[in-house]
């Protein structure tokens, strides 16, 4: 895996050949949507362990984005989620040689019962009020998005859990803290 070794220490998007960029692991985040609300978890372990997030998790070998989806709420939450939408993709590079490439979805509706698991807190949060001072500096800028119908897809260098550059196209227009004049994507 060259690419993953070339990107280790990076600290700029621009820094990064992203068409060959390759992940170490591929993961998904997926977000319930209801009645104004969303489903979100605080990570009891792993990866953003304290931190607040739509449930999710790696892919197994295998395994379509789709599918790990559905496996990881119902292993985080014990529910099924339900109306499944593809709603972005988001690379994340670590400066210490880690990398994730993360599929976000929403969902509709849900089938069983929301539980707490040794994983997941659940939280329903009103869509006005999502926490993102709880979560990975990243969310605020692609999240509302991706809550919104549109499939945002962002670039991001992280030093442990500070964001140190990002990069991203949101309804084919490119944002950038180097972009002329608009740092944030505007949200509709």
């Amino acid at each position: 895996m060259p690419a993953v070794h070339e990107a280790a220490g990076r600290t700029q998007v621009a820094d990064i050949d992203w068409s060959s960029w390759r992940a170490v692991d591929r993961a998904t985040l997926t977000f319930v949507l209801q009645d104004g609300q969303v489903l979100l978890i605080r990570k009891k372990r792993g990866l953003g362990a304290g931190k607040v997030n739509g449930p999710g998790g790696r892919l197994e070998p295998d395994e379509e984005p789709v599918d790990c989806a559905v496996r990881e709420v119902e292993e985080e939450l014990g529910i099924t989620p339900l109306g499944l939408e593809y709603r972005g993709e988001n690379l994340f590079q670590f400066t210490d040689g880690y990398s994730i490439h993360v599929y976000a979805f929403t969902a509709t509706g849900y089938e069983g019962d929301i539980r707490e698991t040794e994983e997941a807190t659940p939280m329903w949060t009103n869509l006005d009020a999502i926490p993102y001072d709880e979560m990975w500096e990243d969310d605020r800028l692609w999240l509302p998005h991706s809550l919104g119908g549109l499939t945002p897809q962002g670039r991001y260098i992280f030093d442990g859990d500070r964001m140190l550059d990002w990069e991203l196209e949101v309804d084919g227009k490119l944002y950038s803290p180097r972009a002329p004049g608009c740092s944030r994507p505007e949200v509709r």
